[in-house]
């Protein structure tokens, strides 16, 4: 078990030294291997997780089709108290729970602060949502007749989440589901398995205190062929995954295959575009915090700066000062603003971009580097770095999930600088920084920023729950959060009611018997 202070912290979230990866709610239960989750914090193992057997698989999901056909006859205000008491138990546990996200993912503790106040804002969000799902109503061509659209749960939803937010996008989608009448089926990522057993003992001790069945929400761990289960499973209408775009071409392809329904959230190649009247210091502030948050493992990180040319040498020193002031170490420090990458792998990903970008002709700004020594045992911890690049560098179009700024210089008006933009594979999150009201609405326009995300004098980074989340383009086309996302966890349903002796036909056609 790992140290670290952590003792305590598993033991308040029903985590021990060997755990059960698959649930029903209070059943646990596994066949399978184990997975040691070691900490990128310092390299120790946390503690191990069995993985999800194909007849584990099958218990499983006979437990949540059952508890389908209780759960969705459940008044939806109901299911919203469910989730109200679920978000309570998050803030009695937000502390310990954030320091688990912090220690076994990497990311800062106030990060991990942060990303359980999701998982509570969204369960405050689904709870006035539970009492409005509403329908619409419009007038019939036939006299005596009414129609109206209503929406109905679709059955089991398969969540696959990835490790950057180990437990937030997981709330996101299941809260959502729950007060639409679903039961859900988690696959966390097995490089973080504890955040998903723990956030399922949570929900599962609210689920028994309200006399619930078992399979509302379930719990299954491994790697890729364990989510291969669900995506091939004709039980399961929707599978919502969070990861790399190749993995989303193959989840909807496999989905697709089987006419499911798919809700990627992929990759990101975000932007801030930089104009002469932006004001440089909130630009370096929301650049910086955008490149180096979460070690630049968020999918909304800041990948490039789009620089106008007058105002270019200006902001790069001001960016080299400020990485200047970076303090990179322990996470759960919160002196520190960068903790580790993921792991090893990550790692190298880091340099083999930072070797490209030289090898293509750009030029390291800030260096970067792999951390050795007293405190950086894990190998994982590397140095934020900042390079000069070209637009159309094959490195620069990629997303390398790790602490690197490219920074590019455009010329003439904010229409080139949309263009550099848009012209990557990828369409998540994008921002400008201006003072200037002309260029915020174009870049807001029918003709500017290609993102599903827009955002003015504010970085790529950070999103609000009241806000649909999602992107465009090769980041997949889903949305999850707040507006209306509901809707994609429901299927809709077109009534007519004739409330007459009559029974005409429509278009006029005429059957006379």
């Amino acid at each position: 078990m790992a140290d670290f202070g952590m003792q305590e912290v598993l033991k308040s979230l029903g985590i021990k030294e060997i755990n059960e990866g698959t649930s029903t709610g209070s059943n646990w239960f596994s066949g399978g291997e184990l997975i040691t989750s070691y900490s990128p914090v310092d390299g120790k193992a946390i503690a191990q997780v069995k993985t999800t057997t194909n007849k584990d698989y099958e218990s499983v999901m006979n437990a949540a089709q059952a508890a389908f056909k209780t759960w969705r006859l459940m008044p939806a205000p109901q299911r919203g108290e469910i989730v109200r008491q679920f978000g309570e138990k998050l803030r009695e546990l937000k502390e310990p729970l954030g320091k688990l996200v912090s220690y076994e993912m990497g990311k800062s503790y106030q990060e991990g602060l942060g990303e359980v106040q999701e998982m509570i804002d969204i369960c405050d969000f689904a709870v006035g949502l539970s009492r409005q799902l509403h329908g619409l109503t419009m007038h019939s061509e036939r006299p005596g007749h009414r129609m109206y659209e209503q929406y109905h749960p679709l059955g089991v939803v398969g969540i696959i989440s990835a490790f950057n937010f180990p437990v937030a996008v997981w709330s996101w989608n299941t809260a959502l589901a729950w007060i639409s009448g679903d039961v859900c089926v988690w696959k966390p990522s097995e490089k973080t398995p504890l955040c998903g057993v723990a956030c399922q003992h949570i929900i599962a001790e609210v689920l028994k205190e309200n006399d619930l069945p078992e399979g509302i929400s379930c719990l299954i761990n491994g790697d890729y062929k364990v989510g291969e289960f669900m995506t091939t499973d004709k039980r399961i209408p929707l599978i919502s995954a969070t990861g790399s775009t190749r993995m989303g071409k193959i989840v909807a392809r496999t989905v697709g295959e089987r006419l499911g329904k798919s809700l990627l959230e992929l990759g990101g190649n975000n932007a801030i575009i930089v104009t002469p009247g932006a004001d440089i210091k909130m630009t370096v502030i929301g650049a910086v915090f955008g490149a180096v948050g979460t070690a630049g493992q968020r999918c909304t990180s800041t990948r490039r700066l789009i620089i106008h040319e007058s105002i270019y040498d200006k902001v790069k020193r001001a960016l080299v000062d400020a990485y200047g002031q970076l303090k990179i170490g322990n996470p759960l420090d919160e002196n520190n603003h960068v903790g580790p990458l993921i792991d090893i792998d990550a790692v190298g990903m880091y340099q083999n971009a930072l070797e490209k970008v030289v090898e293509e002709g750009g030029k390291v700004l800030v260096e970067g580097g792999v951390l050795s020594g007293e405190g950086y045992e894990s190998g994982c911890y590397v140095k934020p770095a900042v390079a000069e690049a070209g637009n159309l560098y094959d490195i620069v179009q990629q997303e390398t999930f790790a602490p690197i700024l490219y920074l590019l210089k455009y010329s003439g008006d904010v229409e080139n600088a949309i263009e550099i933009q848009n012209g990557v594979a990828q369409g998540l999150s994008s921002a400008i920084m201006t003072n200037n009201l002309r260029e915020a609405e174009r870049f807001l326009s029918h003709a500017g920023s290609d993102c599903g995300i827009a955002n003015v004098n504010i970085g790529t980074s950070g999103a609000e729950i009241g806000g649909a989340f999602g992107g465009e383009k090769e980041t997949g086309g889903g949305r999850e959060s707040g507006s209306d996302a509901w809707k994609i966890y429901m299927r809709r349903q077109t009534n007519t009611i004739n409330y007459t002796t009559e029974l005409p036909l429509a278009q006029g056609i005429k059957f006379d018997l």
